[in-house]
């Protein structure tokens, strides 16, 4: 593990550059930085879905691996070169999304966010994690960079769509549906 901080401003990104796992600098508006920062943020929202006192413990357990992934893949995507995320990481958020889509209703209509205060965090967690996915491929584009990580991060969303319908019924037993002839 490196290094410790203790003191946490440096005062080096005060030129709007900040520095990658492997030493070099590079603007904090870089594709990288936005990859990485957006994988942060899904993870900080994770953080408020876990919060919430509704949710069900195998789901808050699963949500606390999967914030742990979150930290390896950004670590991955901080550090040129480094690998992190495997197929196994893929392989574990199918079998969960498999496990909890399968006591599901099948969907008939367009699920609208909300259906409870974890459930509408969790829609919220879902569209930034599609976020971090889309900046991944924009830095796919430019450089080069492992399938694994948008493989991760476009499962994960699908895990958080099944995990909002789970906590909407833990919540308050229903999901707010589309009603396009509202």
């Amino acid at each position: 593990m490196g290094k410790r901080l203790s003191k946490i401003y440096t005062r080096t990104g005060d030129d709007g550059t900040t520095g990658l796992g492997d030493g070099t600098r590079v603007a904090k508006d870089s594709l990288r930085v936005e990859a990485y920062g957006s994988v942060d943020e899904a993870n900080s929202v994770i953080g408020m879905v876990l919060a919430c006192k509704t949710v069900p413990n195998d789901i808050a357990v699963f949500l606390t691996n999967v914030q742990h992934d979150l930290f390896e893949l950004g670590g991955e995507l901080c550090i040129p070169g480094y690998s992190a995320i495997t197929d196994v990481f893929v392989e574990r958020l199918e079998a969960e999304l498999d496990r909890l889509n399968q006591h599901l209703p099948a969907l008939q209509d367009f699920i609208l966010p909300g259906g409870g205060e974890a459930a509408a965090a969790c829609h919220l967690a879902r569209t930034v994690v599609r976020r971090a996915e889309r900046r991944c491929i924009s830095l796919a584009a430019a450089e080069k960079m492992r399938g694994e990580v948008i493989r991760y991060l476009n499962r994960l969303s699908d895990l958080l769509f099944v995990v909002a319908r789970v906590l909407a019924r833990a919540e308050n037993g229903r999901e707010v549906l589309w009603n396009r002839d509202r």
